[in-house]
């Protein structure tokens, strides 16, 4: 079970995207702060202290990559989960360059997205 600190942050375009994540992630016991997109996380001036980010890779402006790599040049390690409609061997090169390890596909399986959140939560920073 999910300690109190650990928030994870979604950011994702698709209204209903984000909503059933959110979803997903509450009926767990996760504290979830939602963003309609890189700007609106970017232009918070407070972010929350929080355990890990879920990420949709394709969002107008800029893509999940180009975001995290701004918050990494920002010093914000908290580990990242892209998810993708569709996965490719270069969209893995480049995560991993930046330090993401977790891709995943949509539609998300069972407990996919609920199990990669444990795993990054375990190794977010103290």
């Amino acid at each position: 079970m999910p300690g109190r600190s650990d928030v994870v942050l979604v950011v994702d375009d698709d209204t209903a995207v984000r909503g059933a994540l959110k979803f997903a992630l509450e009926v767990e016991g996760f504290e979830v702060r939602e963003y309609n997109g890189p700007v609106a996380l970017l232009g918070e001036h407070n972010l929350p202290p929080f355990s890990c980010l879920v990420v949709d890779y394709r969002m107008p402006v800029m893509d999940g990559l180009e975001l995290v790599s701004i918050l990494r040049e920002r010093g914000i390690t908290a580990p990242a989960i892209i998810i993708t409609g569709r996965s490719s061997k270069g969209l893995e090169v480049q995560a991993a360059k930046i330090g993401i390890r977790q891709i995943l596909e949509k539609p998300l399986p069972d407990d996919a997205l609920v199990a990669a959140v444990r795993s990054a939560v375990a190794l977010a920073p103290c």
